[in-house]
């Protein structure tokens, strides 16, 4: 097991490249980041080919664990409790609930949801609806419209994050709107150079049921697969899940958070 630097950028692109939905923010934070900075670190196992077999990630006290069979949990325990004894930990579900019986190791509480990819438009159809992307002006009206969805769980820097996506090229949001309200959103965030993840898609209650999400995603969809990108999401209601499919996503495992 060894620190990464720069010099294995490559080597690590092209173990992360073969998932390249589950590892979004991997790639997003490496492509952001790099290797260098106080608040990022990446670790890697590797076997006795001296081939990667599996990845730890630490984005300020939050942390990512990707790998492909066996791997030392209890050597990427011991750098995770390097830094903090309550870990917030995240990851494909089969890999990360492996730390859960670890002496010592003290995980936040536990958050199931199914994760979906779409590589394909062939099933998004098109739509008349009108939509206008969003800009940094739009903001705090996307932010009030998410607060309206009991659903939602919106953080109190919900709007600085969503500024600092809009900024860095790595988000971007379409709305609709009647008379001035924004009636219905949709966006990507950790977007990178092979994946988008599509977040924060919403309707307000007296518009539901006129189909101005689904536009929304489609319009958005096809945008990102038309730039050559995958496009995967997190959903926990199987009726949202039943729309999602509709436009050709499709599960490819449960994701797991400790917060």
């Amino acid at each position: 097991m060894k620190k990464l630097s720069k010099q294995d950028h490559e080597d690590v692109m092209a173990f992360l490249s073969e998932e390249p939905s589950i590892n979004l923010f991997i790639i997003g934070d490496i492509e952001g980041f790099g290797y260098d900075t106080d608040f990022q670190e990446l670790w890697a196992e590797y076997d006795d080919q001296e081939e990667i077999k599996a990845i730890l990630l630490r984005f300020y006290q939050s942390f990512i664990v990707y790998a492909k069979g066996d791997f030392d949990v209890q050597g990427f325990a011991t750098i995770m409790l390097n830094h903090s004894k309550t870990v917030v930990l995240s990851g494909k579900a089969d890999i990360v609930e492996k730390f859960e019986n670890i002496e010592g190791l003290t995980l936040g509480k536990k958050q199931l949801t199914y994760f979906a990819e779409c590589r394909s438009s062939d099933l998004l159809g098109t739509t008349s609806i009108e939509m206008k992307q969003a800009t940094l002006n739009d903001v705090d009206q996307i932010i009030n419209l998410r607060k309206t969805i009991s659903e939602f769980h919106v953080q109190e820097d919900a709007a600085e994050i969503l500024r600092k996506s809009m900024e860095t090229k790595t988000g971007r949001t379409y709305y609709t709107e009647n008379k001035g309200l924004m009636t219905s959103c949709a966006s990507t965030t950790a977007e990178n150079s092979l994946s988008a993840m599509i977040v924060g898609v919403c309707t307000r209650n007296e518009n539901r049921c006129q189909g101005l999400a689904t536009a929304i995603m489609q319009r958005l969809c096809k945008e990102i697969l038309d730039e050559g990108k995958v496009l995967c999401l997190f959903y926990s209601n199987p009726e949202a899940g039943k729309i999602y499919k509709r436009l050709g996503f499709k599960d490819i495992g449960m994701w797991t958070m400790y917060r």
